[in-house]
């Protein structure tokens, strides 16, 4: 169940944002599960400057680290999908976050894990928090007109409540059939978390080499895009790339 929220409790301590460095404000808050929520965030300087798929660098009490950005360079808001650390050093700091609460962010954003324009099918495997930067692209490619370009999303998780941005994907590949497609998939089908799920069952590397197969895409025009685990994208990458598949990657680290 996904609930809107204020932010922490009335006794946990307000977080600082590190000094000297613009500030964005938090202004919305959406409590996933335990562990994952998404923050927008209101950048005092104006709307961050960056292309759809690039990463910010926010920081708390004297802590940075680098987040794939959800929204679309169109949007105000700095739109990002948490998955909380417990033994991290910032993901419980943010966690803490109540709205009005600043973080510090740096002025230019950063990454090559962005869409190519130069090939026509974008085919994307991500796990939970991965799918950041494929919202990002897919949102601004629809906002600035749908041209000759395919969008794959492959999208993993162990529970069906970690996707998140499931109902968006399957709205845009509802709207636009032909251009986007989209298939979730969970690890864990058989757990009573995923009671009524009747998608895709596995882990999304073991099936994105399939449906890659079966969507039989011209290799010379395709861009594999992975982000999210490790783990996942290392065994994607070793399935495609000696198969001659072009591959961008964009890997998760935990803190």
């Amino acid at each position: 169940m996904v609930s809107q929220s204020t932010g922490g409790s009335a006794q946990s301590p307000r977080v600082r944002a590190l000094p000297n460095l613009p500030k964005a404000t938090l202004v919305e808050r959406t409590d996933i599960t335990e562990d994952l929520f998404v923050i927008k965030l209101e950048p005092e300087q104006g709307p961050l400057k960056f292309k759809a798929g690039q990463y910010c660098t926010l920081g708390l009490e004297g802590i940075e680290r680098a987040y794939s950005i959800v929204s679309a360079p169109h949007e105000p808001l700095l739109e990002i999908f948490v998955e909380v650390v417990p033994e991290g050093e910032l993901t419980p700091r943010m966690h803490r976050m109540k709205i009005g609460d600043q973080m510090s962010v740096r002025p230019r954003a950063k990454g090559l894990f962005i869409m190519d324009p130069n090939v026509h099918h974008h085919f994307m495997v991500s796990t939970v928090t991965g799918v950041a930067p494929s919202i990002g692209m897919i949102r601004s490619y629809v906002n600035e007109g749908i041209r000759d370009h395919k969008f794959y999303v492959l999208m993993g998780a162990s529970y069906q409540d970690e996707f998140v941005y499931d109902k968006e994907l399957a709205e845009f590949a509802a709207k636009y059939p032909d251009h986007i497609q989209f298939v979730p998939t969970v690890s864990r089908p058989n757990e009573d978390r995923n009671d009524g799920w009747d998608g895709a069952k596995g882990r999304v590397n073991a099936i994105a080499e399939d449906v890659l197969e079966r969507l039989n895409l011209p290799q010379d025009d395709t861009m594999l895009y992975a982000c999210g685990h490790p783990g996942m994208i290392s065994d994607v990458k070793d399935k495609v790339v000696p198969k001659g598949w072009m591959f961008k990657e964009e890997r998760f680290w935990k803190e």
